[in-house]
């Protein structure tokens, strides 16, 4: 519960803020990467601060925090009167007059535009062109307005301070009020629950027809999503089971808790290319979702966690947050060389580092494993002091400093505003007439409202 205003922590007096947190996508029983931060944010403020999550359902899931359904074009009446609104995805581009509010602005950021260069790359160019055009323009939007920027990597961090020095947030006010920009842009990592997980019943061996008690599961902890590589997953499972008949491949995440989310190409061919093998359903299991609170079950009965990607530029910037399971769980990990936790899988020993889409090197390291009589032991240590760094708790610490004394952003109390060369202003709210039907969130929603209902604009239009 919050504690009450005026508290006494250590040496600091702090006061109880009344935050908002608006999340991006659905929140419930089964929910993605962007809903399961949410809350778990939501969750660490809510031990100090008053905080409501706002909703794009209607949720009734008891998640720690209350919960408020809110649609696009009513969320800047529902954000007035809050200390600090906290918003992710395209929110803050779609929801009309949220921008002007007076209050500060916290935008969880990430670069959901590589990701769709990879999600578009089979379309037309008409097409991809007009929509990578419009979600820039969402990220301006953002990156014009926000108070305080949160990203989950260092290098992500660098990645929005070269975005945020072009468009003229990084000038000689925010630059005076902190030369490290710290208090611009922080790094708050995906993290963990502070309790390890408990398994409250098997959710895969003995129970799932065609897993055995014995057998050795490997686990895909992410959905199949068109950036990453579940094909390669499912022959190397193929080639290990060859060598090693114990070994099982699952899927637990092939149909999205939001409804607007509809499978990506890399589902069908994945189940096509198991289908073709003679795979399916008998080294390979497809599941339609597991939900949040029993996902112990699944991950403390596997034996490793599975992370491939294709290299491309989202895999530089990704942070893959399923992997965070596998650490939590104790998983040792087989993951695609290229991005920032696949750096430290390596540097800390926590598994198998392989390169891009080498079946063979992915074969050899579940057969390998599968052979050892209890494969966590070996990465056991490792994994724990990992895990213990990545606790949801210490991870929000830049969040919630700001949030026990937000304000605005030095540039924007000053009310300085850049003006590119040419005189044309950077946008700021053209976005902000979002469709009133629209009842749901995520990300694949936001995006195909704001190819739908948002003309083509091109900088310094």
């Amino acid at each position: 519960m919050p504690r009450r205003a005026g508290a006494e922590t250590g040496k600091h007096l702090w006061t109880m803020k009344r935050i908002l947190m608006a999340s991006a996508d659905v929140v419930g029983e089964n929910m993605a990467g962007p809903a399961i931060r949410a809350v778990e944010l939501g969750r660490v403020l809510a031990t100090r601060h008053d905080v409501t999550l706002a909703v794009p359902n209607q949720a009734q899931a008891d998640v720690g925090v209350p919960l408020v359904p809110y649609r696009l074009e009513t969320l800047a009446k529902l954000a007035a009167g809050f200390d600090v609104v906290i918003v992710g995805g395209l929110t803050l581009a779609l929801s009309p007059g949220l921008a002007e509010l007076e209050v500060p602005i916290v935008v969880d950021i990430y670069p959901f535009t590589l990701e769709n260069l990879e999600l578009l790359a089979r379309h037309p160019m008409d097409e991809r062109v007009r929509n990578a055009e419009e979600l820039l323009e969402a990220v301006w939007i953002q990156l014009a307005r926000g108070d305080f920027f949160l990203c989950a990597s260092e290098k992500l961090r660098d990645f929005w301070l070269g975005m945020l020095h072009a468009v003229g947030r990084l000038n000689p006010h925010t630059y005076d009020a902190d030369a490290t920009l710290r208090s611009l842009v922080g790094v708050v990592p995906f993290g963990l629950p502070s309790e390890p997980p408990r398994m409250n019943q098997h959710g895969l061996k003995g129970t799932r027809p065609g897993i055995g008690e014995r057998d050795f599961v490997a686990y895909w902890g992410g959905g199949l999503y068109d950036w990453l590589d579940p094909v390669t997953a499912v022959r190397a499972a193929g080639l290990a089971a060859g060598r090693n008949p114990r070994v099982r491949l699952f899927f637990p995440a092939t149909k999205h808790p939001n409804a607007a989310v509809r499978p990506m190409a890399a589902f069908e061919e994945t189940r096509r290319v198991s289908a073709e093998l003679g795979l399916m359903d008998r080294i390979v299991f497809f599941n339609d979702w597991v939900p949040y609170a029993t996902r112990a079950d699944y991950l403390l009965d596997s034996d490793v966690g599975l992370s491939l990607h294709l290299d491309h530029i989202e895999t530089a910037f990704s942070f893959r947050t399923r992997i965070l399971d596998y650490v939590w769980a104790g998983l040792p990990i087989v993951a695609t060389e290229g991005d920032t936790l696949a750096s430290t899988i390596k540097a800390r020993n926590l598994g198998h580092v392989v390169p891009v889409g080498d079946v063979e090197a992915v074969a050899s390291a579940l057969a390998e494993l599968a052979d050892e009589e209890n494969p966590r032991v070996r990465y056991a240590e490792g994994l724990k002091v990992f895990a213990s760094e990545l606790i949801w708790p210490r991870c929000a610490a830049a969040l919630e400093a700001f949030c026990a004394a937000p304000r605005q952003a030095a540039d924007r109390a000053a009310l300085y505003r850049f003006v590119p060369p040419g005189g044309a202003e950077m946008p700021r709210g053209r976005l902000s007439k979002a469709l009133a039907s629209l009842e749901t969130g995520g990300l694949s929603q936001l995006w195909a409202d704001l190819r739908a209902y948002v003309g083509r604009r091109r900088p310094g239009a």
